[in-house]
């Protein structure tokens, strides 16, 4: 099963920091995404506002990546400084 991490804001507002999920037929980020938007609120508006950054394995990477039941998939909203 992948280990899937919300933090920040994102992790706030499902009400959760991680879950383990078992990605089946899903091969890639926006499969996975797919899958949580299928929850309804507020995972649809926190994935659909378009402003979600993915990590695989501690790794920036986009929606289009590929991911295995071995991953940690990280979910974070894009972080300014100052």
């Amino acid at each position: 099963m992948a280990t899937i991490l919300y933090f920040a804001r994102l992790g706030e507002q499902l009400k959760t920091s991680s879950e383990q999920i078992s990605l089946n037929d899903m091969s890639t980020v926006r499969q996975l995404v797919d899958h949580l938007l299928d929850r309804g609120e507020p995972w649809s508006s926190e994935f659909e506002s378009g402003r979600v950054l993915v990590a695989i394995n501690q790794e920036m990477s986009g929606f289009d990546s590929a991911i295995s039941d071995t991953d940690e998939i990280a979910f974070f909203p894009p972080v300014t400084g100052g």
